[in-house]
């Protein structure tokens, strides 16, 4: 589903990730956004054969600013920058307002590391795909280990075994079916 917002949000978003600013790098943008965003589109495709109601447009916009106050700020909160930055975005571009309230409600409730309490199949799904999407970048995973968090070799290998075991245990069934091939190749890897 890609309509000239999706389009100007996207690029909004590569050109933050490629800024000499972004706290991640331009690779994020590629490693992680277009997977995510991908995984969302599947989740919600797999709703929508049991006939569930999901706003399709939220969840896409949701994906593509989920992680844009990290880009931008850095880690620390940036779910709540995350928000505010979609704000003001979707403003700026005459986003209907009821609409830009369940953007920041995905965006504030996507980080797995936080208890949240999800009200609406929009929120899981995007919740949902940030955490299968770190079974695609497994050497991101790894370089924000060893790098930024500065932990050897060993002591990251154990991190990231608990990460991908506390992602996988955090979703769905739907969810788990989607990346239990992912994960079970990433368990055999890293044990």
């Amino acid at each position: 589903m890609e309509n000239n917002l999706i389009s100007i949000l996207k690029n909004f978003v590569r050109e933050k990730c490629v800024s000499e600013n972004s706290k991640y790098g331009e690779e994020v943008y590629e490693a992680h956004f277009v997977p995510m965003v991908e995984y969302a589109r599947e989740l919600v495709r797999t709703h929508k054969e049991e006939e569930e109601k999901i706003d399709e447009e939220v969840v896409e916009i949701s994906s593509w600013l989920h992680d844009i106050g990290s880009i931008i700020y850095g880690r620390k909160d940036h779910h709540i920058t995350g928000a505010k930055i979609a704000e003001k975005k979707l403003r700026d571009l005459s986003y209907p307002e009821e609409k830009i309230k369940k953007v920041k409600k995905c965006i504030l409730n996507h980080r797995g590391s936080r208890d949240n309490s999800r009200e609406t199949k929009e929120e899981q799904i995007v919740a949902e795909a940030d955490s299968m999407s770190n079974f695609d970048n497994l050497p991101g995973i790894f370089k924000a280990s060893l790098v930024h968090e500065k932990k050897t070799q060993e002591e990251s290998r154990k991190e990231v075994i608990k990460k991908l075991q506390n992602k996988y245990n955090q979703l769905s069934e739907k969810g788990k079916k989607l990346i239990k091939p992912r994960y079970d190749a990433a368990m055999l890897l890293l044990k």
